[in-house]
């Protein structure tokens, strides 16, 4: 409120209280007292102004303290159905959605289709329920009512966009490769590539197409496969690359019966197409080890011999050639070395390696395997005996296993017996109900176990980085837990299985909500320099919620160290027990600095 002078068309000038207020987000004056003319006034006081102007001020003052002083009927009773709680630990994914170019980039997609529904209404929708209270479309849906914001759209629009978002998913695996490149900076030459699969609670597979001549033009996407979690349900498999700072660059997804070491090279050349890489070095466990990625990282294969890029792969001893056992079991050249874990312990090891020859033979454009290469690898081998130790408890379960089932046969199946029947000799299982087949006599097979102990403690790594150093090649490899830990998140805390929609391009969106989810996360983690976990995190912003009371008031009743630490880095304070609407809104207002 303030004292407004007003002048007739006389010239005599009118005194009166007025008080501004917002209306479809205009501000408008309304008069809240007339006091008279001036001239009236100043024969009642000295100076009707300065008098005037104090009384403002004081009732100004008055109101102010009148707002925080808020009177609760304690008789009251909740209307039906009222859910009066709302969540406020949004607005930190949301801030980040917005620094990362989403808002702005659905904004610009929305101008060129034809529908009613906004884009980025039901993505950042999507986003952060898969964020804070991961479920199905529909649930999603049905609870948009715990966000401040109004998200005005029907159930059906949700699943129309789908496709939509699907069709932007390379640019927006680009864009949001590119933000967080400016946020934190990359190494143009480092990626790290890992595949898992997610299963669908159904009972049959997708068919495959094929045209007329009998040829298969297309594999149905959800299929049964070698699963993560040994289950018999269809699965879909996702390949995800990561830079070095943990932080996802692109992802791709292809059907259940493929193999997934014929699935990297298409992921990795769209994204140094995307990202403008001229050579990257990619990191993948030793599933990925196969001579057709090795060789054509190389630049060995009859399409395309300009490609040279590099590999640091994890190398089965167990399945290596009887030469590299040789080599490995050979004690001459092994030094004594030390690291430290990422738990802080110091690890006590010993390792060597060398330039070796390596021998492929690829497919050439005929579709047969006549092309013969050789390839100069660095391959490096180390010996812990804590690793040893660790491996010989495995495969003591594991034996303790299989000599209950040569006792026990009839109490397993082909799935209950999962890993110990390796080490049972003339095992063997019913197609129709994967039971033991009665009639042989079973063994436990120590002749395998002997073998397997022999390599206990050993592991190795090749690279086709042959000048970088032992401890730069161990530290390159080291750092393929966190695409694990990527794989973990997705799974436990975004809970992207079992997998809710059905279509192909359904399903694909499904995982890039998931994917764009992930990506916001690493970004609040090196925000927060990997102070707290993403479970730590993920409760703070679940529980950072308020109810209603009244005069448009809410209370929050949660406070923890994370929420502390990102109000400090976002300049609002989270400790308040009671905020206003404006209050609120205005940190929902808020974008980070870019």
């Amino acid at each position: 409120m303030y004292l407004q002078q007003s002048r007739n068309q006389s010239g005599k000038v009118y005194l009166s209280f007025v008080q501004g207020y917002r209306k479809d987000g205009k501000v408008k004056h309304r008069t809240i007292e007339k006091l008279g003319y001036l001239e009236e006034l100043e024969k009642i006081y000295d100076d009707p102004i300065s008098h005037f102007k104090k009384i403002a001020e004081e009732r100004n003052l008055k109101a102010k303290e009148a707002e925080k002083k808020l009177e609760i009927l304690l008789s009251a009773h909740l209307a039906p159905d009222s859910s009066s709680r709302k969540n406020l630990g949004y607005a930190i994914p949301k801030a980040v959605y917005e620094v990362l170019g989403l808002y702005d980039f659905f904004q610009y997609k929305q101008r060129f289709i034809n529908s009613e529904f906004s884009l980025n209404s039901i993505f950042s929708l999507l986003t952060y329920n898969r964020f804070l209270c991961p479920s199905s479309i529909k649930h999603a849906y049905e609870t948009k009512d715990i966000f401040f914001e109004t998200f005005d759209f029907a159930l059906e629009d949700c699943y129309r966009a789908l496709d939509y978002f699907v069709s932007y998913s390379e640019e927006i695996q680009a864009l949001l490769a590119q933000k967080t490149k400016e946020m934190f900076g990359r190494d143009p030459h480092l990626g790290y590539w890992d595949v898992t699969n997610y299963y669908f609670e159904i009972p049959y597979e997708d068919e495959d197409e094929f045209d007329e001549e009998g040829n298969l033009t297309k594999k149905g996407q959800k299929k049964r496969g070698p699963s993560k979690e040994h289950r018999k349900d269809p699965i879909v498999q996702m390949g995800l690359l990561m830079d070095s700072k943990g932080i996802p660059m692109a992802f791709n997804t292809f059907s259940g019966g493929e193999s997934e070491k014929t699935n990297m090279l298409p992921a990795i050349r769209r994204a140094k197409r995307d990202l403008e890489i001229e050579r990257i070095i990619v990191v993948a466990d030793r599933g990925l080890n196969t001579s057709d990625n090795t060789a054509l990282l190389s630049g060995k294969n009859d399409d395309d011999m300009k490609n040279n890029d590099g590999y640091v792969y994890g190398q089965s001893v167990l399945g290596g050639d009887k030469e590299f056992k040789e080599w490995v079991l050979n004690q001459e050249g092994y030094q004594s070395d030390k690291e430290t874990d990422k738990e802080g312990n110091t690890v006590i090891f010993r390792h060597k390696s060398r330039i070796y020859a390596k021998k492929v033979t690829l497919k050439g454009r005929d579709g047969k395997r006549n092309l013969n290469y050789e390839i100069y690898q660095k391959q490096m081998v180390y010996y812990s005996e804590k690793y040893a130790k660790k491996q010989k408890a495995d495969r003591e379960r594991v034996i303790t296993k299989a000599k209950s089932l040569i006792k026990n046969p009839e109490q397993y199946t082909r799935s209950t017996c999962y890993g110990a029947a390796g080490y049972v000799k003339n095992i063997s299982f019913s197609k129709s109900t994967g039971e033991i087949v009665n009639g042989t006599v079973l063994e436990l097979n120590q002749e395998r176990i002997d073998e397997e102990a022999k390599y206990d403690g050993y592991y190795s790594i090749v690279t086709s980085e042959k000048d970088l150093s032992d401890s730069r090649i161990r530290e390159i490899y080291k750092g393929l837990w966190e695409i694990e830990e990527s794989f973990k998140i997705i799974k436990s805390e975004f809970k992207a299985r079992p997998v809710f929609v059905k279509t192909e391009s359904h399903v694909n969106a499904h995982f890039l909500i998931c994917y764009v989810t992930l990506v916001i996360m690493r970004v609040i983690e090196h925000l927060l320099e990997e102070r707290f976990t993403t479970k730590q995190i993920r409760n703070a912003l679940c529980s950072y919620a308020c109810s209603y009371l009244e005069q448009n008031y809410y209370m929050f009743d949660y406070r923890d160290e994370v929420l502390d630490a990102l109000g400090t880095l976002y300049g609002w304070d989270l400790t308040r027990k009671y905020m206003s609407r404006a209050e609120i809104k205005k940190i929902l207002r808020h974008r980070l600095k870019e």
